[in-house]
């Protein structure tokens, strides 16, 4: 079964909200405007339960504000509903609605995430037909683990070299039978 993690699609959702951010706040300076997103990445980024006091005095306070950032924040924040159903159907129908209003919000990076979720729908969704036992975690640990191995190794020219730092590395794996032997 092939499975869309959400945590890829939060990761991207981060990085449409960082662009918007960065845009917005360049134009209000370039308008001679008050700079309100200087220092709010963290803020804008973040999960509202991970901020810190003054974060969320500042976030507050950024909220008042109609800016695209602030629209596309909310945007994210909402998506994060889509963990709270248990239901293939719901979820479905929770994230129809969210790319409807994503579509409609006038923010291009946040509409092309709407359009990827459309596009994606039937691979989000196995995630609920699963009933969230599948995880790619395990799977992106070893790949990190295995990315990591082989740029600490670099410089070895021959393959075989490469696979015994693999096969170190990952430290239960049998090892592989050598042409010699040492005494």
């Amino acid at each position: 079964m092939h499975i869309l993690d959400r945590f890829h699609i939060v990761a991207k959702m981060n990085d449409a909200l960082d662009d918007v951010r960065a845009e917005e706040a360049r134009a209000l300076v370039r308008n001679g405007r008050e700079p309100v997103l200087k220092k709010t990445r963290w803020c804008l980024l973040k999960r509202s339960e991970h901020l810190t006091i003054p974060q969320k005095g500042r976030l507050k306070e950024l909220l008042r504000y109609n800016l695209k950032s602030v629209r596309a924040y909310l945007l994210k924040e909402d998506f994060q509903q889509l963990r709270a159903y248990a239901s293939p159907i719901w979820a479905g129908k929770f994230l129809d609605a969210w790319c409807t209003t994503a579509l409609r919000s006038r923010v291009e990076p946040m509409k092309k995430i709407a359009r990827m979720c459309r596009r994606h729908r039937p691979l989000i969704l196995n995630w609920f037909k699963a009933k969230g036992r599948i995880s790619n975690g395990i799977v992106e640990g070893l790949n990190n683990k295995a990315k990591l191995c082989i740029r600490k190794s670099y410089g070895f020219r021959p393959p075989e070299i490469l696979e015994m730092a693999l096969y170190h590395a990952f430290g239960k794996l049998t090892e592989p039978k050598l042409t010699h032997e040492f005494y």
